[in-house]
């Protein structure tokens, strides 16, 4: 199993908790250390749609000035855009064998993980 994520995120610290007390094991993958290639956040695209996989909520994102949120608008702009500002990822994403998993809810994390 990946969890991918930034170590300072409060979320992905709930879902890294989570898998620790309940004895699952983990690779984290590190946005800010190791980067993500355009394969993978296609591939994200394909589960969850481009729309969720971009966090127009974290700061990140609000920084951006209202003309350039605006240009962000498809899979391709919203592939550049986390190519280079992968804080900007919706965060955690779990990967394990066929389940993938976005952002941390404990009861979801029980019934697909646990």
């Amino acid at each position: 199993m990946i969890v991918y994520g930034i170590p300072n995120c409060n979320t992905v610290k709930k879902a890294t908790d989570w898998l620790k007390e309940n004895k699952i094991d983990f690779e984290f993958h590190d946005f800010k250390k190791k980067g993500i290639t355009a394969e993978k956040l296609q591939e994200w695209f394909n589960e969850f749609g481009w729309e969720k996989v971009i966090n127009k909520n974290g700061l990140t994102f609000k920084k951006l000035s209202k003309e350039e949120q605006l240009k962000i608008n498809n899979p391709t702009a919203v592939t550049a855009y986390l190519l280079n500002n992968t804080s900007a990822i919706k965060r955690p994403i779990v990967e394990r064998e066929k389940a993938v998993l976005i952002g941390f809810d404990a009861d979801n994390y029980k019934n697909i993980l646990g």
